[in-house]
């Protein structure tokens, strides 16, 4: 219960911080919801909500109750973690028709996780997530804050692209049995990492992290959810950002990084806090 505790508590904290960044500066609060914050619930298997989204899994311990490993141990664990993945056979129409294995990317010792959805065709051909346009564009806004792909672990909900029967191009949403199935891989991968932040691209990667969602992406994206203790900025994949050119959908994605920059205690230059500004 400790670690829904925490999650409740995360998410409060982020829809405040949400609303801070709209220009409101006071709320009303009820004595009896300060009274739950104030301490830890006692009941057992209350569905705790994570702001417009429900936590439809199992509650599990906190990410940071997980072991402490060192900088060495992690390389070591991760490494083995990969080579078992690789070798994954579960879903027998995934394994036909995939190329490789689309494990992850970047430094075990991040602070910033993102996670998306699945290997798309170019990813299923190098073997790294994010490599196609979608992710040329996830690398401009990494760079934006300052951070480079070096800097941050990058992987997918599903680790094989989904396979899309009689179709040569094209990729499809992974269905939730082949998430729940795959799930096992990233749970480690952040349990071995255990980010200070998790960055969600998409409504599948929110519902593939947290459970089923109740609300679309659109309304979701810029408050804070958490997993197991760890906060999670949901916003658009941003192959959506690719379909539309708008600046106001792009002006959105900076202001949730720029909530993650602040979360992580990141400078945020004069110059970041104009970027996709209408002049």
């Amino acid at each position: 219960m400790h670690g829904v505790y925490h999650q409740l508590l995360d998410a409060t904290i982020g829809h405040l911080e949400s609303l801070r960044q709209r220009g409101v500066r006071y709320v009303d609060v009820s004595p009896e919801s300060l009274s739950r914050l104030s301490k830890p619930a006692r009941q057992k298997n209350t569905a705790v909500p994570l702001g417009q989204a429900e936590q439809q899994r199992p509650d599990e311990p906190s990410v940071c109750d997980s072991p402490q490993l060192s900088a060495d141990e992690r390389e070591a664990t991760m490494a083995k973690l990969c080579d078992e993945a690789l070798a994954c056979t579960k879903c027998d129409h995934l394994v036909s028709t995939r190329t490789q294995v689309v494990f992850g990317v970047g430094t075990v010792q991040a602070e910033l996780m993102f996670i998306g959805e699945a290997p798309g065709q170019d990813e299923d051909r190098e073997g790294e997530p994010f490599v196609g346009a979608a992710g040329q564009l996830l690398t401009k806004i990494i760079e934006a804050t300052e951070l480079d792909r070096d800097k941050v672990y990058i992987a997918n909900i599903l680790k094989c692209r989904p396979d899309t029967p009689g179709k040569v191009y094209g990729n499809r949403k992974p269905r939730p049995d082949e998430m729940e199935t795959c799930f096992p891989w990233v749970k480690r991968q952040i349990e071995i990492i255990q980010p200070k932040v998790m960055v969600a691209l998409g409504g599948t990667a929110v519902e593939g992290l947290l459970g089923k969602m109740t609300t679309g992406i659109t309304r979701l994206r810029g408050n804070w959810q958490a997993y197991r203790g760890v906060p999670v900025m949901p916003t658009f994949h941003p192959s959506y950002l690719l379909r539309n050119q708008s600046w106001v959908i792009r002006r959105h994605v900076w202001e949730d990084m720029m909530q993650v920059m602040q979360r992580l205690d990141m400078p945020i230059s004069e110059k970041q806090r104009g970027y996709f500004q209408r002049r």
